[in-house]
């Protein structure tokens, strides 16, 4: 009996603008990897930058949103499988996948938890300590019960985890850690890397419709920048990512060094050719891509808390922590100017990598867990009467809702 999955995009796969986008790419091939034919479905317009998934043999489709067309292409293609991307996905069509494939198992891959983004963004903005009213919000409210009407969540860090845990009670048979599943670091790979010597100038990266990505550049250019700057006059700051707009632009300023380069086709090699990577992050939730992109190509890295939440683990981080821009920056400088600590935060970096992200265990895991799920369905949402709760209410609400504005666009 063939294996069908059906993926349910919130935006097309976009792996070299996004963490997330390469993150998705990763959860497609490990169903590949298991002989699932696999369709991806997205009610989102495609950009330039969005990977063709046709080329490794999956089936692409547009869906639209409150539309009975829906239900007759999932009734036609009846995947074993439904994946989610993201919460609103889930909300959107999650009671016709419920309504019209009841035996499908049903995922929902979060990316990162966006009612903690969110919440610690809005406490940011207010100027206030993240506290429990900015965490037990509507958002939340939102993306728990999305959690509940699925069978498994993916869950990207284990701080994410132990918040879902800890917090909000949520039962631990319905949560799956899937980190970033990556390759192995070679003794060979690391020979081929460029040297202390070879390296020049700062580099930070992150797509910039991703509003941490933009603050963090801020934050960089105004205040950490500067202290840096003056104890190495001649690095630059090279800014990297996709959809750089106007207010990204105007930071550009050669005469300081701070040079705004956009978009990179290869952000491998710009990582390798930089000396340290900057991530200021402020505010924001999930595992950071271009810190691990930063351990991949053997470059430091000076991060915020935030930033490297659930990243290193036990183990020592490729650089250093630190929130104090003061600190920041002597970090920064550090790592720029001494080839031995640099040799040191880098070798942490590769063991980082080929212990907490090796693909080959992560995707072990993975594989059993949605086989023990699909295998024991049944029982498995009896215990989850929460989650039949919530998809009852749903099916009346959300449906009617939907079915409202569907006929409203008639």
């Amino acid at each position: 009996m063939s294996k069908k999955v059906l993926i349910i995009g919130f935006v097309w796969p976009e792996p070299k603008s996004s963490a997330a986008g390469s993150r998705m790419m990763q959860i497609i091939q490990v169903f590949l990897n298991q002989n699932y034919q696999i369709t991806f479905a997205s009610p989102c317009a495609k950009s330039d930058n969005a990977f063709d998934l046709t080329t490794i043999g999956v089936s692409q489709v547009a869906i639209e949103l409150n539309n009975a067309s829906f239900d007759t292409f999932i009734t036609e293609l009846n995947p074993n499988v439904v994946v989610f991307d993201r919460f609103m996905m889930e909300e959107q069509f999650g009671w016709r996948v419920a309504e019209n494939c009841p035996s499908a198992l049903r995922i929902l891959d979060t990316e990162d938890l966006h009612f903690l983004r969110k919440g610690r963004q809005q406490a940011f903005k207010n100027k206030q300590p993240f506290t429990d009213e900015y965490l037990f919000s509507d958002p939340a409210k939102r993306e728990i019960a999305s959690i509940y009407r699925c069978d498994l969540t993916l869950i990207i860090s284990e701080a994410e985890i132990e918040i879902l845990r800890h917090r909000f009670k949520v039962d631990p048979a319905l949560l799956h850690y899937l980190p970033f599943m990556l390759d192995p670091v070679s003794s060979e790979g690391i020979r081929k890397l460029p040297s202390f010597e070879e390296r020049n100038h700062f580099i930070t990266i992150g797509n910039f419709i991703h509003e941490p990505n933009y603050n963090a550049v801020l934050f960089l250019k105004e205040t950490i920048w500067p202290l840096i700057r003056k104890q190495v006059p001649k690095a630059e700051m090279h800014v990297y990512g996709s959809y750089a707009s106007q207010k990204v632009n105007q930071l550009h300023n050669k005469k300081e060094g701070f040079i705004i380069k956009g978009f990179v086709e290869d952000a491998n090699q710009a990582m390798q050719e930089a000396k340290v990577c900057l991530a200021a992050i402020r505010f924001g939730a999930g595992l950071k891509g271009k810190l691990t992109e930063a351990m991949q190509n053997g470059t430091p890295c000076v991060t915020t808390t935030i930033g490297a939440e659930g990243m290193f683990g036990d183990f020592q981080a490729n650089g250093f922590i630190s929130d104090n821009p003061q600190e920041f920056a002597a970090n920064a400088v550090a790592l720029y100017t001494n080839k031995n600590l640099w040799i040191e935060k880098q070798q942490n970096g590769f063991e980082v990598i080929n212990d907490r992200f090796n693909k080959n265990e992560i995707k072990k895991g993975f594989i059993a867990i949605l086989d023990k799920t699909i295998q024991e369905l049944r029982n498995h949402r009896q215990n989850n009467f929460t989650g039949q709760i919530l998809m009852h209410h749903t099916l009346q609400s959300t449906k009617f809702m939907s079915k409202w504005i569907e006929e409203k666009n008639k």
